[in-house]
């Protein structure tokens, strides 16, 4: 490992052997050194299996490790908050995934506590690092769709359309199971970074399937609570409504499509690909009286490598805003200073916590909710 290379441990095996220690160890500033996990007999082989130096089944004995100087953390999400903030307490950056933990309150903590240490938390929110999206960010910021008149998001997916597949943590709502959180948590995110803060919101959870086999018990079927499907409602801080249709128990879903209606065009963004979401992604565009065309994305926005698995090529994009990120905090430098380092933060994933906060009081309370503005909200903490 060099002077200019970020040492990082992995904690969270099943994402992160698929995206996280292929997605670290391909990007030239950073070198998987760790890996943890509980079995120390799975932590050995894990490591093994992809030539990482050390592995560790105590995860305190992983951040004394003085070649850790960062963490990946793609546990299930109940465990998010208490490593995220042990990690931070050691002096160590930290990748989290979403969810980012069980509630808002404890990503304002994490917030906090960062700023206090000046260590950087990223978020993988990916689909801010994928062309297609970047292209129809740069088509709204030049005002193509004119005022907007309407946003839909339609995320509908066949994931957990089967019944048989294993009931685990993603069934329960009190370990952040759910539709919400795998995948609403990602819509939030872009809804702010494309279109601004949301006003107000109002949300209907359902769980169609309430039972799944558990292989650890003999396939005994157990109650599942977390939901799988989401109907939410926005209203954007200018006034523009945002339908969000999500779910992932659809046989035939049509996969996930942005649309955006304005009084001077439209935007479409979308792709079928049901295997894998982040491939496929096309853009639409079309002035008012005139058809819809193709976009072709520029050049200079396209991946230089693409994978088998689309998730990894946005994945090192969000590893090298890290890595810069991690710079700019060494040189006591602000990341507001540097406009391309400040999104996605930890902040961002305060907002998309917060959004699925209210989205399940909305839902409990079968009413509208107030969304608080982000910096009062985190001035709470």
């Amino acid at each position: 490992m060099t002077h200019d290379t970020i040492g990082v441990a992995i904690a969270g095996t099943g994402f992160g052997q698929k995206i996280h220690i292929p997605g670290l160890q391909h990007h030239h500033r950073t070198e998987v050194v760790s890996v943890y996990h509980r079995d120390p007999d799975k932590a050995q082989a894990i490591a093994a299996a992809h030539q990482i130096p050390e592995s560790a089944s105590d995860f305190t004995a992983l951040l004394d490790n003085p070649a850790v100087a960062a963490v990946a953390i793609s546990t299930p999400p109940f465990l998010h908050y208490e490593m995220a903030k042990q990690a931070l307490l050691a002096g160590k950056h930290v990748l989290l995934e979403k969810p980012m933990t069980l509630n808002a309150a404890e990503v304002r903590q994490l917030y906090h506590l960062a700023a206090q240490k000046n260590l950087v938390v990223t978020p993988d929110f990916e689909f801010r690092f994928v062309p297609a999206w970047q292209c129809l960010a740069e088509y709204l910021e030049r005002g193509f769709v004119g005022e907007k008149r309407l946003i839909t998001i339609n995320w509908l997916v066949t994931s957990r359309a089967n019944p048989d597949r294993p009931w685990n943590w993603y069934a329960r709502k009190d370990q952040g199971g759910g539709a919400l959180g795998a995948v609403g948590s990602h819509a939030f995110d872009y809804v702010y970074w494309l279109f601004g803060p949301v006003k107000r919101l109002s949300g209907h959870l359902s769980c169609a399937i309430k039972e799944r086999p558990d292989p650890r018990d003999g396939d005994r079927l157990k109650p599942v609570d977390a939901d799988d499907t989401c109907l939410i409602m926005l209203e954007l801080a200018d006034g523009t409504p945002c339908q969000m249709n999500i779910t992932s128990v659809s046989h035939h879903g049509r996969g996930h499509w942005l649309e955006v209606y304005g009084d001077r065009g439209s935007l479409v963004l979308g792709s079928s690909n049901l295997k894998d979401y982040v491939h496929g992604f096309t853009l639409q565009a079309g002035q008012a009286g005139e058809d819809l065309q193709s976009v072709t994305i520029p050049e200079r926005l396209e991946f230089p490598q693409t994978f088998a698995d689309g998730r990894l090529a946005p994945f090192i994009r969000v590893v090298d805003h890290w890595v810069k990120a991690i710079e700019r905090c060494q040189q006591n430098q602000s990341l507001a200073e540097d406009p391309a380092a400040i999104a996605p933060t930890l902040r961002e994933g305060v907002y998309s916590q917060l959004l699925m906060d209210l989205t399940h009081q909305a839902h409990n309370q079968g009413r509208w909710l107030t969304v608080p503005d982000l910096d009062t909200y985190l001035d709470l903490g």
